[in-house]
């Protein structure tokens, strides 16, 4: 898919009792529950935190390649997508090639920009300490912060980075504005003063859980750069993750998470590294992994049919997505989690379409709608297809590329979810 003409697919990217979790580095372990993981050497760091009634407030997917830094300190936007308390935050140098030292983390409110609202930067402990070291292939998850926040709020996490890294784990397009200080720790600065250059990324963080007010468990939004929110405004929060988050709000609150990456494909690696392991290789972690999780809604696989990616480099065939969507279910099933089938979008005019291409999205979709495989189904094609042109996206939602959505398009999708779906 052409997101931008220099790639295809960018975007296709309170009690201190605490619990740090480490990863050994693998990412694909299935077959535990949602509410009682079984802790070892395969499971995902998210598993290991006895979950309870946690629910996971914001977190993005990590991939590796990201830049170094030395002496920094780096000032985020999470945005939580529902009410709680008690926050714990989530670091991760999972795609890291050393071992990563955190000098100092604090979180507070967003007054805006890098300017936390005055009096609210609170210190980020982990096993009561404000240094953490992260392992090579490791994740750490915080001690519980005395912090409440609501559903659509930013808050920011600042990590001080004393020595020198390499490659950080990260999340390329986040569609937000992270902040970068000069030399030296100012997490606990309450302006942005000392802040003096910004990025779109998030670095190490990797997550933001609460017990929750209302909200009774996370609902994972899986996929590619159409989740992710490619051509949607920075900090606007129009992502459809975000929009089915507000949705849920009033009648039926839950956590959303989304874990799109931009460019990921559901059977194949992506060449770029910063495009993430295939979806069957990170499920486990990103989805099944998320405290809470008992939903996943799964919107991928037109990444593999526009680079004609099917196994072992060989032309993908409509039942290799077959396959590919069969190993998520059972990985959803094995975990307890429900999983809801999305059916792709329409590309027409985009460099991703073909004759061919077209075919096999429309064997994929058929499959997703009458199979009865997944636990449910979304019709986003349906949703946002072109009435005079189904094979197009409507051009009251397409964002100019003729693939991703605008921020009416992202409405729409999420929209067609029914909520009484979910669990």
């Amino acid at each position: 898919m052409l997101s931008a003409p220099r790639r295809k697919l960018f975007a296709v990217l309170t009690a201190p009792a605490t619990v740090v979790a480490l990863l050994t580095g693998a990412h694909h372990a299935v077959g535990r529950t949602a509410a009682s993981p079984a802790a070892d050497s395969t499971t995902p760091a998210h598993a290991q935190v006895p979950q309870g009634r946690r629910v996971a407030a914001w977190s993005p997917s990590m991939t590796a390649g990201g830049p170094n830094f030395n002496d920094q300190t780096i000032r985020m936007v999470a945005h939580s997508t529902v009410e709680g308390g008690a926050l714990r935050i989530h670091l991760s140098n999972l795609r890291g090639t050393i071992p990563l030292t955190v000098g100092d983390v604090t979180i507070g409110a967003q007054a805006g920009r890098a300017t936390a609202v005055a009096g609210s930067l609170l210190p980020v402990t982990f096993a009561h300490r404000r240094s953490v070291a992260v392992p090579t292939g490791g994740e750490v998850v915080s001690d519980p912060v005395a912090m409440h926040v609501k559903a659509d709020q930013s808050v920011l996490v600042s990590i001080y980075l004393p020595h020198a890294t390499s490659s950080a784990t990260w999340h390329s397009d986040a569609f937000d504005t992270s902040y970068l200080s000069g030399p030296g720790d100012h997490t606990a600065e309450t302006s942005d003063a000392s802040y003096i250059a910004s990025r779109t990324s998030w670095y190490y963080l990797s997550g933001i859980d609460v017990v929750p007010t209302r909200a009774r468990g996370t609902v994972v939004a899986f996929g590619d750069s159409i989740t992710d929110g490619y051509n949607t405004p920075a900090g606007a929060y129009h992502r459809w993750p975000d929009d089915l988050a507000r949705r849920l709000a009033d009648t039926r609150p839950m956590a959303v998470v989304d874990a799109g990456i931009g460019g990921n494909r559901v059977l194949t690696d992506v060449p770029n590294i910063w495009q993430g392991v295939s979806a069957k290789k990170r499920f486990a972690h990103d989805a099944l992994g998320q405290p809470g999780v008992r939903d996943v809604i799964l919107l991928e696989g037109i990444n593999d049919i526009g680079n004609n990616s099917g196994p072992g480099g060989a032309p993908l065939t409509t039942q290799d997505l077959i396959d590919g969507y069969r190993d998520l279910i059972r990985q959803a099933h094995a975990a307890r989690v429900r999983i809801i089938g999305g059916t792709m979008l329409p590309d027409k005019g985009n460099g991703y379409y073909s004759d061919s291409a077209e075919a096999i999205r429309q064997a994929a979709n058929r499959w997703i709608r009458t199979s009865g495989a997944f636990d449910g189904v979304v019709d986003f094609d349906k949703a946002v297809a072109d009435p005079a042109d189904p094979a197009a996206l409507n051009p009251a939602y397409d964002s100019g590329d003729h693939i991703h959505p605008n921020e009416a398009g992202m409405q729409a999708l999420a929209n067609a979810v029914d909520p009484s779906q979910l669990t």
